[in-house]
């Protein structure tokens, strides 16, 4: 669990720019993914469920809004396996326990990872009343959330579960003042404790996630499945200049290890996914997640907390040709 007292001036300071579409802008990614529970792992995703949390400032106290692009499975957005045939469901939690149970933060569905009070959820399977478009979760009333004092907030949970079938979801999230439109919430945040995305098709499209070294870190693993062995990861920091991480092929998982630096602590990483050139694999859909040397879960902040990092010295990256 987050010890250290600062994260909330962090959080301020990382928030100006308000922009809370998941992924974010600076991240750079296409969409999130989860596949059916039918599907072949090797079409990159491991476990066919996605959890993120949603931070409402305590200061807010107004109504709020989930809203999820494209969340059907079917028609130009997501990838099809055949015939359209799957179903996904998506749960929205508050309440006691929501994140503060340990499940919850961790990066597979077993457990009491379903902690808090059911607040709404709904099923979707191919509709096209819904590609390309969007569906509204809410209104949500900041106090049916878990405040967490160390956030200065209430923290909420959205899971996506192929439940069905074997295609590709491909989705958005947005975290809403407004029903009907894309209206951001000063302060707020949204983040992951394991991230299936998609990456672009365009070898030019650097795609980014941000994860957070957090006070007492001395180490990380960094565990990435179904790279397809497309190109590099690289990692930049206020003291990395960008370090290699051993990428993953087809329908496997691999780990490498940094040890951290004193500078990074309190900061965020920013883990670069470059693709390879020439040629171009086509819908790569990647899984990240990092743990400390105590086998605990880094949380990837949408909006990097302390912003996006830079190096202390010149820079240049060049991708891998």
């Amino acid at each position: 669990m987050i010890k250290h007292s600062y994260i909330f001036i962090l959080l301020i300071i990382s928030n100006i720019a308000l922009s809370q579409p998941v992924p974010n802008v600076e991240e750079n990614i296409p969409f999130l993914m989860t596949f059916g529970l039918e599907a072949e792992t090797s079409w990159g995703d491991d476990d066919f469920s996605q959890t993120f949390f949603f931070l409402i400032p305590e200061e807010y106290n107004q109504p709020f809004f989930i809203r999820v692009f494209d969340p059907d499975t079917g028609g130009e957005v997501d990838e099809i396996a055949g015939n359209w045939n799957t179903r996904s469901v998506y749960e929205v939690f508050g309440g006691e326990g929501v994140w503060t149970e340990d499940d919850a933060r961790e990066t597979r569905p077993f457990g009491n990872y379903k902690s808090g009070t059911l607040l709404a959820s709904r099923a979707f399977a191919e509709n096209p009343r819904y590609d390309n478009g969007w569906y509204t979760f809410g209104p949500f009333n900041p106090a049916q959330g878990e405040y967490v004092e160390v956030y200065k907030g209430r923290i909420f949970k959205v899971i996506c579960e192929g439940v069905a079938g074997d295609d590709g979801n491909m989705y958005r999230y947005y975290l809403s003042t407004n029903a009907d439109e894309n209206r951001p919430i000063e302060g707020a945040n949204a983040f992951a404790y394991e991230y299936s995305f998609r990456m672009h098709n365009d070898n030019e499209e650097v795609a980014h996630i941000y994860p957070y070294v957090e006070e007492g870190t001395l180490s990380v693993k960094i565990f990435n499945f179904d790279w397809d062995s497309d190109g590099s990861i690289v990692v930049i920091s206020v003291d990395r200049q960008g370090d290699a991480v051993k990428a993953s092929g087809e329908d496997e998982w691999f780990e490498d290890e940094l040890t951290i630096q004193p500078d990074e602590i309190g900061t965020s990483f920013d883990f670069r996914f470059v693709k390879a050139k020439p040629g171009l694999v086509r819908n790569n859909n990647v899984v990240v997640n990092v743990r400390n040397q105590r086998d605990e879960t880094l949380p990837f902040y949408t909006i990097p907390i302390g912003g996006v990092p830079k190096y202390k010295g010149e820079v240049e990256f060049e991708p891998i040709e």
